[in-house]
Formats: structure tokens, sequence, C-alpha cells
């Protein structure tokens, strides 16, 4: 795939993801030019104002593969659970969530 089809695929998910929050009533925006610049010292994709928009939003990447082998074992990890809780050594611990987990958090239904 060239650049710019890689560019119009990742807008497409980041807008998709800023749909689906927009559903659940949670605000969320489209970072300017999301990881193309350094847009006030940050490349973020997508800022969610899960708090309310008087907080500061939570700031997300996106990635998104077609064959997603890189998620392979993530995938494989987590089955069916509500939660994979992932620590490395000396690093904060990650959490990864399915989507239907997110909207639930956020006070969707889902």
């Amino acid at each position: 795939m060239s650049g710019a089809r890689h560019r119009l695929k990742g807008d497409r998910v980041e807008r998709e993801l800023v749909s689906l929050h927009t559903n659940l009533g949670v605000k969320a925006k489209r970072y300017p030019l999301s990881g193309a610049s350094r847009f006030r010292r940050s490349g973020h994709d997508i800022d969610v104002y899960a708090f309310g928009t008087d907080e500061a939003p939570l700031v997300a990447e996106v990635k998104a593969r077609k064959n997603a082998a890189g998620f392979a074992t993530l995938d494989r990890w987590l089955g069916e659970y509500d939660v994979l809780f992932l620590r490395r050594d000396n690093a904060e611990s990650l959490a990864l969530v399915p989507w239907r987990v997110w909207a639930r958090l956020l006070g969707g239904r889902q």
C-alpha cells in the first residue's frame, strides 16, 4: 500500500473511532494532522473527553493493520476476557480492553 493509501486508511479508522465515541455521547476529536505533526508537542491521533469537556482529554494512538499479525498474541491472550493486563519489568502496567468493555466504562450501551 502506498503512503497516501496508508494515510487514508488511518484517517478513516480515526474518524470511525470518533464517530463511535460520539454515538456513546462522549466527545472525541481527531487531533490536527494526527501524528503527522508535533502540534502542541504531541503526535497522537485522537482526543477522548471521557471525563467531560472541562477536563483534559485522554490522548489516544490508533493502529490498524490488514492482517493484524502483530495483534495475534494479544488476541489469543485476551480471548473472551474483559481485560488483559500487561506488565513489562520496571514499567507501568498496560490494560487492553475490547470495544464492548470500553463502551461500558464510558457509560454507553453496547
